[in-house]
């Protein structure tokens, strides 16, 4: 499937690379990079050769230690975005201008892929965990997150009732997401093994709808579509602003201001390598308990106890 328009995306990401208030706007980006490497640190394992998918200005990469991580590879399809890339102290770097949708590493070479909000621009996500699959070595962890399918819910909603009350139709002017129930899917399908899918929630609070769209295109985040409007005209702008305070707008005492919340759904999700050190399933059929006696749990593992110590005492 081609949805993206992959070429409109990487001038969009290069274009506000090179804009000098850039770092106003780069909070979400921040935060969800500082969450995804923290999930990394969770995983008690020096990473030798690590990768990071989409690295922007490395959102990860910049809170490594050597500890975690030996080395990254920092890629991304913008140079300027890599030329001001940030990286933890200690650990060893490399940067490439690389897309994300054809990633070129040798098979057996990486021990951490880890992207954070970047794949969901890939028209073929399919074909970038395939990929990312073969160039991790066993044991291998793919680590990432995408925005999920209510991002940015109140603003796709604004401009659809401005459209249809001022054009008698509604375009796509948000681009699609990718729904939590297919990243699992995906992961299967490439063969990760050890799946972990959970979805985070950010509320941000702005003082306009224009701040909200404006801060998304400032990111790099516009629509991508190739069914996007080339345009939106002025009535629909200026209507879906006043709907947007209208349904979503309340007073924030702490700032003595009114303002109107976005809400970005971030799906994180986890994969590994399959490899015969990794824990297996027991052969079916061989479980000692049964499902329905799950509320008895305590019981049944103190009468387990009880058991074993009549066991130790008849033997000795």
């Amino acid at each position: 499937m081609n949805i993206f328009d992959r070429k409109a995306k990487i001038l969009q990401r290069e274009r506000w690379a090179q804009k000098d208030d850039y770092h106003l706007c780069e909070y979400v980006k921040e935060e969800v990079g500082w969450r995804t490497a923290d999930r990394i640190f969770d995983i008690k394992r020096t990473f030798k050769n690590a990768v990071e998918l989409g690295a922007c200005r490395g959102y990860v990469s910049r809170h490594f230690l050597p500890d975690s991580v030996e080395k990254v590879t920092l890629c991304d399809t913008s140079q300027t975005h890599l030329d001001k890339a940030l990286v933890g102290e200690g650990v060893q770097f490399e940067k490439r201008v690389m897309d994300e949708e054809n990633i070129d590493f040798p098979e057996n070479s990486v021990d951490l892929v880890v992207s954070s909000l970047c794949l969901h621009w890939a028209n073929d996500l399919p074909g970038v965990f395939d990929k990312v699959m073969q160039c991790l070595k066993p044991d291998g962890v793919f680590l990432a997150c995408v925005f999920g399918g209510d991002t940015l819910m109140e603003l796709r909603q604004s401009l659809q009732l401005a459209e249809t009350e001022r054009s008698g139709g509604i375009s796509a002017h948000v681009s699609p997401f990718t729904r939590v129930r297919d990243i699992g899917g995906l992961l299967t399908a490439a063969g990760f093994t050890l799946q972990t899918v959970d979805v985070d929630s950010l509320t941000v609070w702005y003082p306009t709808a224009w701040d909200v769209m404006r801060d998304v295109r400032a990111l790099g985040e516009g629509n991508a579509a190739h069914s996007r409007p080339l345009r939106i005209s002025k009535d629909v702008q200026f209507a879906a602003a006043a709907i947007y305070d209208e349904m979503y707008g309340k007073e924030i005492p702490e700032r003595k201001s009114r303002g109107v919340p976005a809400t970005y759904q971030i799906i994180n999700f986890l994969g590994w390598k399959p490899d015969a050190s990794q824990p297996q399933p027991m052969p079916r059929g061989s479980g000692e308990m049964s499902l329905k006696d799950l509320h008895r749990i305590d019981e049944i593992i103190g009468d387990t106890k009880k058991i074993k110590i009549t066991e130790d005492d008849s033997k000795a």
